[in-house]
């Protein structure tokens, strides 16, 4: 595990058949957790389900505001520990420094591996206290928290940042990234022993037949009216301006054109206050979530922060025409003019002209919209979770372990 990238491929991964695999004893230390609404909480829910079928599987977690209601998982052990608002953001909290008491925890119920989600105190801490007392531990990388650093006025702390992350990852034996074009760019960076675990997308509950008209009638659309919609934390990062900016231009050519923006978030009331004619629906999760993807036209998707974007996906399976700049998940799934509409992230000039083309043709929505359906079939979870459990394998008996 020496390498700079493992450069596993799917194939990598033993097929279905084949010996059952050792049982393992596996912790997943996470500052983010069900049922908080993003990407990273959703992507380590699944896995973890996934996992406990086939090892032994105990969760640590932050405690989570009110009365903690964090989702269980059967089978699974989990302990709770304290939490602290984040900053400048108090709706999500983080943990605190808890090396020592993890290091007493692994000490007395040692895993076989150690699984950190997150960068925050509470995932430094357990990658101290892991290699404190020699058990294998790897990580993943989630979120450009580097990045943020520019859209709320911090740029001065980004090398500091990126030094954070850098150091934490590269005391692990191996850090999991979503994409490859991620993957080479924190190699660039100096992270080292990098790979590639892709997201799945539930094809079932995100589909185009929640569709629904009496939805569409509350936004005041009409049956050829099209709908744009973005979903997304409304935050300094995720570039909703530039999506406001689209909308407008839709309009031009579509005055029927109506605009929807599912989320929350700290900008969310400015931006509400700001464009009253922009429905923004709050945060919507489930159901009714996926009766928002299906009952829109075009996802428009402006953000330059993401390692993924899992919304790219439910979009995808939900049977909408996707706009969105080429890197992260787009970069992965969308083919530009086969199934969605791919823009370069230097040019965001183009951004607002695409989803203007698209909305004032509805013929290619509907095409692109059924090509990104089909991408999204094939996005099985099944193999990501079969590769995640090997590259676990392969760490546990990689000859320093």
């Amino acid at each position: 595990m020496n390498g700079s990238m493992l450069h596993l491929r799917q194939t990598d991964v033993a097929p279905a058949g084949r010996t059952a695999p050792r049982r393992r004893r596996v912790t997943v230390v996470t500052e983010t957790w069900p049922p908080e609404v993003n990407g990273v909480a959703m992507t380590i829910h699944r896995l973890v389900e996934w996992l406990s079928r086939r090892h032994e599987v105990s969760l640590i977690r932050v405690r989570q505001r009110g009365d903690d209601p964090g989702a269980s998982v059967p089978g699974v052990k989990t302990r709770v520990m304290p939490s602290v608002p984040l900053p400048r953001y108090r709706e999500l909290r983080m943990g605190v420094p808890s090396t020592r008491a993890l290091k007493r925890l692994w000490q007395r119920e040692r895993p076989d591996i150690v699984h950190v989600i997150t960068e925050g105190p509470l995932g430094w801490s357990a990658v101290r206290a892991a290699n404190a007392v020699g058990i294998p531990v790897i990580s993943d990388f989630h979120t450009n928290f580097h990045q943020y650093t520019t859209h709320y006025g911090l740029g001065l702390f980004r090398p500091i940042a990126l030094r954070y992350l850098r150091s934490l990852h590269n005391r692990t034996r191996l850090t999991l990234v979503p994409t490859r074009s991620l993957a080479e760019d924190l190699e660039q960076a100096g992270f080292r022993d990098l790979d590639v675990l892709a997201r799945g997308i539930d094809t079932e509950r995100f589909s185009p037949e929640r569709r629904q008209e009496t939805l569409r009638a509350r936004w005041g659309a009409g049956p050829d009216d099209p709908v744009l919609l973005m979903v997304s934390r409304i935050a300094p990062e995720k570039n909703l301006p530039l999506a406001l900016q689209a909308f407008e231009q839709a309009r031009e050519r579509m005055p029927g054109a109506r605009m929807v923006v599912v989320g929350d978030g700290p900008a969310r009331a400015s931006f509400a206050k700001a464009h009253p004619d922009v429905r923004f629906a709050g945060m919507q999760t489930g159901e009714p979530l996926a009766d928002h993807y299906a009952s829109a036209d075009i996802f428009v998707f402006p953000s330059l922060s993401e390692t993924f974007g899992n919304v790219t996906l439910e979009a995808m399976a939900s049977g909408l025409a996707v706009v969105a700049f080429d890197y992260a998940a787009a970069r992965e799934h969308i083919a530009d003019g086969r199934n969605g509409r791919s823009v370069p992230g230097t040019d965001p000039g183009a951004f607002a002209d695409v989803v203007a083309e698209v909305a004032a043709d509805r013929l290619q929505a509907k095409r692109l919209g059924n090509a990104a359906r089909e991408t999204a079939l094939s996005i099985d979870w099944e193999r990501i979770c079969e590769r995640y459990e090997f590259f676990l394998k392969q760490c546990v008996e990689a000859p320093n372990g």
